[in-house]
């Protein structure tokens, strides 16, 4: 249960940034970090998603990562608008 209970306090902190700029750092394996920034968009009850800038490719693209993602250090989010980070 405990699992639970910490998802829950992760999901809760990031919808108090919603609409705020952030710093994505996301692993994708095999020694590849990908660096991104954008706004959070929105919190759903599994996942978030996050609108991301200066796309040359495609301008309103948007990725989404689950709150596990989070807590296994897979993204780490940085918020450029308030003083709190999540991590």
């Amino acid at each position: 249960m405990a699992e639970k209970s910490v998802l829950f306090q992760v999901r809760k902190d990031m919808e108090g940034f919603v609409g705020s700029r952030v710093k994505l750092k996301a692993n994708k394996g095999r020694r590849k970090t990908v660096i991104k920034e954008g706004i959070l968009e929105n919190t759903y009850p599994s996942i978030f998603i996050v609108k991301l800038d200066n796309e040359m490719e495609n301008p309103s693209r948007r990725v989404s990562y689950s709150y596990t993602d989070i807590l296994t250090r897979t993204v780490e989010i940085s918020v450029y608008d308030k003083v709190a980070e999540i991590k």
